[in-house]
């Protein structure tokens, strides 16, 4: 292990080619199914939960006094959800979750921050140390590059894919997670259609686009007079889905008024129709997803924890694209197969140079964004820079834009680097990776990672 010039435990194992692993390890080939993190643990070792450990069994671990926290400790005057540590870029990244008191590392109130083996985090009266373990936890890697509606072949996608296949057995209630336009409506459609009630309905009903009593109604259904308007009665998309899936998109905007009768549809499968006494019973699975952060959100006081609780049994986060800038070919090609363009359209979006200058973006509507972009160059026949895509000044470095966040800015100028420092190589040795990763000073396995994070291959 190497230590950066900020002080911060470099776990990348970049200068290490015999290992070239670091916190995460990705098997690149496709007819695989299973990756590695390093495992790392939590202790506490000052405080009301003095003697607490926990070790992380995946690639993330969220820290309060939630039950459903993988580290739950009892200490009130921590959140229920404090804060989230992330296997990230090589890294170990722990994000405050919008707690009470704060986070602090080493110290220092953070929002977020990468961690060093040996780090102090204090959570409310609690002190705890974080460490490295020597051993790895395997996370499982669906087996093909495609899903359902999905598609994939990155091991951060494949590893959503195989706990979406794993749902998709079970009638079990899913939340979704991820950025806008990462395809989540997508992927609980296509749990829908994976699962055993896929011949029943799937009903969608947007949480975000009505006001309350008119969601009230939507969902739940009413009764003839319940309210002005109301001329005859109304069937809810709850009723409406009987037998199937509810697929509730934008949860997150769900007012609390309504989060109790929600959270009655969860545990008793029943619902009441406004203007009514009797309870209905139905019979539905329910999928849900946000683009928000719930935990944040619960301990805001804006979202019910018990109704989180409830939504969260399996939680799926979808990536964003700007994460996955491998899975670029296999997201064209199938955006156009579906767009049914011409062979000789289609033809041009095929080629290694259109999509080089795909991964040169930073996609902020992620798949849906590119969708959109692809059907323009379509429509158009013209191939323009994506909207919003980096510009760059006469020494063909990115512009430096000072109102983005350090962190996006650094990760720009990341990608840049690698990508013009793998072309370069790659042109020097004739496109022989196994030259190439030589002269780089690191395993061909992770050269061949690094060339499909840049989007080279």
């Amino acid at each position: 292990m190497s230590r950066d010039r900020d002080g911060l435990a470099d776990l990348s194992d970049a200068a290490a080619p015999e290992r070239a692993s670091g916190l995460t390890e990705a098997i690149d080939q496709h007819d695989l199914d299973v990756t590695s993190v390093r495992r790392f643990t939590l202790r506490v070792i000052e405080g009301p939960d003095a003697g607490a450990l926990a070790a992380s069994e995946g690639d993330r671990m969220s820290i309060g006094t939630h039950p459903s926290a993988q580290f739950c400790l009892t200490d009130r005057t921590m959140s229920r959800f404090h804060c989230e540590i992330e296997l990230s870029g090589g890294r170990a990244l722990i994000r405050d979750q919008g707690s009470r008191n704060g986070t602090r590392v080493d110290g220092v109130l953070i929002k977020e921050a990468y961690l060093r083996r040996g780090a102090l985090i204090a959570l409310g009266r609690n002190v705890v140390t974080f460490e490295l373990a020597d051993d790895r936890v395997a996370i499982p890697l669906y087996e093909g590059d495609r899903f359902g509606l999905l598609c994939g072949r990155s091991p951060t996608m494949r590893a959503a894919f195989a706990r979406l296949a794993r749902a998709a057995e079970s009638d079990i209630t899913v939340l979704l997670r991820g950025e806008t336009g990462t395809g989540k409506d997508q992927a609980a459609e296509s749990l829908h259609r994976l699962g055993p009630r896929r011949d029943k309905p799937f009903v969608v009903v947007d949480c975000g686009s009505l006001a309350g009593n008119l969601l009230e109604s939507e969902l739940f259904g009413h009764a003839r007079g319940a309210f002005t308007g109301a001329d005859r009665a109304r069937t809810g998309a709850a009723e409406s889905a009987r037998g199937g899936t509810l697929f509730l998109d934008e949860i997150g905007e769900l007012d609390l008024d309504l989060q109790p009768k929600l959270l009655r549809l969860l545990e008793r499968r029943e619902v009441q129709r406004v203007g009514e006494t009797r309870p209905v019973p139905v019979d539905v699975r329910v999928i849900a997803a946000t683009s928000r952060n719930l935990r944040r959100e619960v301990n805001g006081g804006r979202f019910r924890s018990d109704l989180y609780y409830r939504l969260a049994v399996i939680e799926v986060v979808l990536p964003p694209l700007r994460d996955r800038l491998e899975d670029l070919p296999l997201l064209v090609e199938s955006l156009l197969e579906r767009s049914g363009a011409q062979p000789a359209a289609a033809s041009a979006l095929r080629t290694h140079e259109f999509v080089g200058r795909l991964a040169r973006h930073d996609w902020p509507g992620n798949v849906r964004e590119l969708r959109n972009y692809v059907e323009s160059c379509l429509a158009l026949a013209d191939q323009a820079p994506p909207p919003g895509a980096d510009r760059t000044a006469d020494t063909g470095l990115p512009a430096v834009d000072p109102a983005m966040p350090f962190r996006t800015a650094r990760e720009r100028w990341t990608r840049w680097f690698e990508r013009r420092y793998l072309e370069t190589l790659l042109t020097q040795h004739g496109d022989n990776v196994s030259a190439a990763a030589r002269a780089a000073g690191v395993d061909r396995v992770y050269f061949h990672r690094l060339l499909r994070r840049v989007g080279l291959r």
